[in-house]
Parts: C-alpha cells; sequence; structure tokens
C-alpha cells in the first residue's frame, strides 16, 4: 500500500514539470482538430437525428406531452445537445487515451527512468510492434464491454460504476504495458502483472474516475453555449493531463516493483559498468617472484661498503 501512496505523490509533482505541460499539451492539438472536425461537419446532423429520435419515440411520448403541460415545450432541444456531448465522451476519452500512449508514455517513461531509475537495465521486452498490438486489442475488449454494458447504464447506480470500471481497466492494460516495455523482460511484466495485478486495477479505477470528472467541464459548455469553444478545449486538455498523471503513476509504480523483483532474484537491478581497479605501481611493476638479491664476492651484501 505505502508503494501505491509513494508512487501517487511522486506522479502528482511530476505532473508541475514544465515538460510534462508542455507534452499534454500535444495530443490535445491532435484532438482538437478532431473534435472541430467532427463538430462542424457533424453536429448539426448529430444533434438533428437526435432530437427526430426522441421525437418519434412512442415511449418517450407521455414524457413530452406531460412535460410541456408543465411548461417544459422545448424539452427536446435541450436534451439533444446533452445526448449528442455524452455520446462523444467515451471517443473523445479513448482518443486521448491513445493519444497519451502514443506521443506522451515513451517520453514521461524516459523521464522518469533519467530521474529515479537511471541505470536499471533496459531489457526491452516489448517492441513497438507489441505494445500496438496490446494496445488494440485491449481498446477492442473495452469497447465491446461498454456495448454490452450500455443498457445498465440506465439504472442510475450503474452509470457512475461501469464506465470508470471499464475505461480503467483499458487504461491499466495499456499503462502498465508501456510502462514496462522498454525495462522489463517479456517474463518480468508477466510476473509484475501477476504480483500487482489488483494494485495496478485499483490505480486504473482511480485513473478512470478521475477522467469521468472533467464531464462536468462538457455538461457546462452544454449549459453555457457561448463558453462552448473555450470550455471543450479545456476538457479535452484536462482529460489528457489527468492520462499524463495515469502514465506516470504507473511508470513510477511498475519501475519500482520491477526493481523490487531484480533484487529478490538477486539479479543485478542496476546497470552499473564494471570498471578494472588499477594495481599500485609498486606491485605492478615488482614481480612476486622475484630472485633475492645477490651478495658480492665478500659475503657482504651490496650497499655495505
Amino acid at each position: 500500500m505505502s508503494s501505491l501512496f509513494d508512487s501517487f505523490w511522486r506522479a502528482a509533482a511530476y505532473c508541475l514539470i514544465p515538460r510534462v505541460i508542455v507534452l499534454s499539451l500535444l495530443p490535445l492539438l491532435l484532438i482538437a482538430i478532431i473534435a472541430g472536425a467532427c463538430t462542424y461537419f457533424f453536429w448539426d446532423s448529430s444533434v438533428a437525428a437526435v432530437q427526430q429520435m426522441l421525437g418519434d419515440s412512442g415511449l418517450l411520448s407521455g414524457l413530452w406531452n406531460w412535460l410541456a403541460n408543465m411548461g417544459w415545450n422545448h424539452v427536446t432541444d435541450y436534451l439533444a445537445p446533452l445526448l449528442v456531448v455524452l455520446a462523444a465522451v467515451p471517443v473523445i476519452v479513448l482518443i486521448a487515451l491513445l493519444s497519451v500512449a502514443a506521443f506522451m508514455t515513451p517520453a514521461l517513461v524516459n523521464l522518469v527512468a533519467a530521474r529515479r531509475f537511471p541505470h536499471l537495465v533496459r531489457k526491452h521486452g516489448g517492441s513497438l510492434l507489441a505494445s500496438v498490438t496490446w494496445s488494440a486489442l485491449s481498446t477492442v475488449a473495452a469497447m465491446l464491454a461498454l456495448v454490452v454494458s450500455s443498457p445498465l447504464w440506465l439504472i442510475p447506480p450503474l452509470v457512475l460504476v461501469l464506465p470508470p470500471l471499464i475505461w480503467g481497466w483499458l487504461t491499466y492494460r495499456v499503462m502498465s504495458f508501456d510502462a514496462l516495455s522498454e525495462h522489463a523482460s517479456k517474463e518480468e511484466r508477466k510476473e509484475i502483472f501477476a504480483r500487482h495485478r489488483y494494485s495496478l486495477l485499483g490505480i486504473g479505477v482511480v485513473c478512470g474516475f478521475l477522467g469521468a470528472a472533467p464531464s462536468l467541464v462538457w455538461a457546462s459548455a452544454v449549459v453555457f453555449a457561448a463558453a462552448f469553444l473555450v470550455l471543450i478545449p479545456i476538457a479535452i486538455w484536462i482529460y489528457t493531463l489527468v492520462f499524463a498523471f495515469s502514465s506516470l503513476w504507473f511508470t513510477h509504480y511498475c519501475l519500482a516493483a520491477l526493481e523490487q523483483l531484480r533484487l529478490e532474484r538477486n539479479e543485478p537491478a542496476l546497470d552499473v559498468p564494471v570498471t578494472p581497479v588499477p594495481l599500485p605501481e609498486s606491485t605492478a611493476t615488482v614481480p612476486s617472484s622475484a630472485p633475492p638479491a645477490l651478495s658480492d664476492e665478500s659475503g657482504a651484501k651490496p650497499g655495505n661498503h
């Protein structure tokens, strides 16, 4: 438990480093371009489609009539944009996660390794292809879980639990692999996953709940339409910063676990080059098997004349 809190506070402190803040802005640029393009080309048609779907729903017609009698005549005009935004949140989270994994995680791993584990042996147990494959398979599994569990989101308690759990599991899978791919071997990575599965999953779930917090900014953007263009980039940047914190948290925890694992196995945890120690000049120049000094013909030792 102490390692969880230690890695948590270290990750929080690293988020204040200017380099980390700058790195968090790089995925924001890509996400802003994609979000802006989708908003420009699909926002009006998406809102209109949702409004039509809500208006044509026979199951909800009684609710709309009741709300109209209460003085709420245009509920669908406000509800449709909100539903579109809520539907777009998982997509934005997914793009932010993959962007952080592609652009930020390698740089953050190198940052932590250089500052805290400068001599940790790098066994290169995960290639770039393996990382991409692992992330893609984990993402497909998470998307399937989201689709299968979506009917349960109508139950108020579950909608606050299931999405963070799924995103936390995805974060745990992606971030843990990337944190260990450079330094750990394949066997060491499997051993750490087996030993620390619940701790890593707990980190992922906490990060999943943190990732759900910026949804409040999205909702504010719907309420305050005039600030839409300002609040949405802020929300996306918060997402990327949360994922940067997640990457740092996983990196600190995983590299510390790797170092501890190698110490338990009596393996060299630190990559310290061994340099030969030079012998003293007296022992290096005079051989140990040198013959004793010879005396002169008179039997006296040299130097006693």
